[in-house]
Formats: structure tokens, sequence, C-alpha cells
């Protein structure tokens, strides 16, 4: 029954994952779902008068008004008031909306009032205390429903255990979530000393594990900072702070679902720096070839084994403002496998393969097919 079961949730894995890869050449709409944390008698962090719910419900807002204003742009939310929705209702609303990305904005809080910075996560096992315990104070949510223990089969938000055995069901998803995450982290670096980023982590959340898309959770700074609390508490602060989350949002699209037919886009070169080591000579099927992308970041680093940890060639590609760096290429797609692990094992547990056709990059799915 096991293995029937099994068999049952790979093969509608692998249905999902099509439907997602082909879902915008059917569909000119580009759809996202925004999920504003908590609500009504579930309040979230309070810090003198500062309201998690209040301001991420606040941010949602501004930001479905801005991402509205684009051609084929639909947008659908968990909740446009104060109401209570469960955790596992707000990823159903977006695999209903059949979106192509979920977002769910929050805020964080610390006991060390001097804490600062936004944080990105997605959906994924961490080792780190630090990305543990956020997700652990996220999840602790579930306890305000009811009927929770039968809900989520026993799940207990407290156990690091519990948390950490939550599996990666869609983690053919993590490349494009790590995308979207670093876009938002970017923008969040553009805000300069006021909103300062504090990048890309990978947790075990609730509300993202069962949503069938990419999708990231944005901690939008600490309200129990009294300066970034009141920032975040602020019409101004709010305002920028939904600007830098729709701007990421429309810069993901432009990336993979094209500009649309109605904006303007002005199409940058792509500046392209080779490796020092040359990359192995492949065989190329139909143009098709895979990489491991290590990591993106705003700053270059030097193409040097040392700088990545003894790992060699690493190429790397500047584009949307942002260096990604890449290790290896094969046209085989076992052989990137073992690329993949071989870089995880090396400190980079957040690697994904990615694939590219005639120089161009293309989905993972299209390129195994």
């Amino acid at each position: 029954m096991n293995k029937i079961k099994k068999y049952f949730f790979n093969s509608l894995l692998f249905v999902l994952l099509l439907a997602y890869s082909s879902a915008y050449s059917q569909n000119n709409s580009f759809k996202v779902t925004l999920d504003a944390g908590h609500g009504a008698h579930d309040f979230g962090a309070v810090y003198s008068g500062r309201i998690e719910k209040n301001i991420a419900l606040a941010i949602v807002l501004k930001v479905g008004v801005l991402l509205e204003s684009y051609a084929n742009v639909d947008v659908s939310y968990t909740r446009k008031t104060d109401v209570f929705i469960d955790l596992v209702e707000r990823a159903n609303i977006a695999n209903r909306a059949n979106a192509n990305i979920f977002v769910s904005i929050h805020c964080n809080a610390s006991k060390n009032t001097t804490a600062f910075g936004t944080e990105t996560y997605v959906m994924g096992l961490s080792k780190t205390a630090s990305n543990l315990e956020a997700a652990k104070k996220e999840n602790s949510v579930i306890t305000l429903e009811q009927d929770y223990k039968r809900k989520y089969e026993g799940f207990d938000p407290n156990s690091p255990e519990s948390m950490i055995g939550m599996t990666l069901m869609q983690e053919e998803y993590l490349e494009y979530s790590i995308s979207l995450a670093s876009k938002v982290e970017n923008e969040f670096d553009k805000l300069g000393k006021k909103l300062r980023g504090g990048g890309v982590k990978q947790a075990p959340f609730m509300v993202l594990h069962k949503a069938y898309m990419p999708r990231v959770l944005i901690e939008t700074g600490f309200i129990s900072n009294p300066e970034e609390g009141d920032l975040l508490n602020s019409e101004h602060g709010q305002n920028e702070v939904a600007k830098a989350i729709a701007d990421a949002i429309i810069s993901y699209k432009k990336e993979y679902f094209g500009s649309g037919t109605a904006e303007n886009i002005e199409i940058k070169p792509v500046v392209r720096e080779n490796a020092p080591a040359p990359l192995p000579a492949v065989t190329v099927v139909d143009g098709v070839f895979f990489k491991v992308q290590l990591m993106a970041s705003t700053k270059k680093s030097a193409l040097n084994p040392k700088n990545f940890n003894g790992l060699s060639p690493v190429s790397v590609v500047y584009e949307s403002n942002v260096y990604k760096y890449t290790y290896q290429q094969t046209a085989d797609y076992e052989k990137a496998k073992s690329f993949l692990n071989e870089a995880k094992s090396k400190g980079y547990p957040s690697a994904f393969l990615v694939a590219f056709k005639n120089g161009q990059r293309i989905n993972i799915q299209d390129a195994i097919k």
C-alpha cells in the first residue's frame, strides 16, 4: 500500500511540475498569491503598539495595488481584512488559484531589541538554530486552529525534530524560490540603511510546505527594534517595503515569464566572465546542458577555487544586478546531480541545477524531457 501511495504521489508531483513549467505558455496571466501573516485573534508579534498582523496586511495590500497596475498580472490574497486563516488553507488558496508564485509577508521580532534587518526564507531543512527558531515561532500559529492535531497529523511546532521531519515534497521548485528570494533581498538592499537586507535563508515553514509553486516567506524587519519597527509601522515605510517586494516580483516575472505586451522593458546586455580553469568538454544534446548554481550575490568574487571551498571550475554571469556563480557543465543529467551533491557537501546546501539550451536558460523539466 505504501508503494502505491508513493507511486501516486510521485505521479501527481510530476504532473504538477509539468503544469507549472507550461502554465504561462497556455495563459498570458502571471498569477501571484499574496499572504498577510497572522490575523484576528492571532496578533503575531506585538511591541510598543506595533502589531505584526496589521503591518503585514498593510504591506500586502500595497504590494497588491502595485502589482495590479501591471498588464497580465493577476493577484489573489489569502486575506484582505483582519481575519484568521489556517496555515494549510493559505497554501490551498494559492494552489486553487494556480498561482505562479506564493509570497507570505511577516514581521520579525526578538528579545534583543537591537536585532535588525530583513530575511527572506525559502522552504528547506536547516541546521541553523536561528532559522529553526524563526520557523518554530511562525509554525506555532497552528495551535490556534481548531482540531490542529488531526489536521497536521501530529506535527509539533515546538519540536525541532518534527520540523526537520517535514519533507521537501516540491524540491524542484527550490531553484525558482531562491531566485525570487534573492531578488527580494536585493531590492531591500537598495533601501540602504532604512531597511538592511539579511539575506536568503532556508527553514521548514508550514505555510510554505503545502504550496505547490515557488514560494517565499518575507520577514520585513524587526518590529522589536524601535527604529526599524517605527519605519514598518509608518505609511512611508510600508510604501517603501511594498515597492521593493513588488519590484522583485516583477523582476522575477520578466526573467522567467517574459515582459508581457503592455510593458516597455529595457534589455540590458549580459556580461559574462569565463572561469580561469576551462570548462570540461561536453557532448551537448540538442544544445542542452546543465550547471550547478552555487549562489547569487551582489558582490563580485574572484573565480579562484579557494573562494568556493575548493570547487573548480566555477564561472559567473552578471545579470539583473546580481553575480550568479555556477559550477561544472555537463549534458548528462545524472552526472549533473552528482556535481550538485558534491557542491552541497562542500558547503553550498542551497545549490541547485540550472539548464541551458543554445546558451539560453530553460526550465529543468524541459531540459530533462
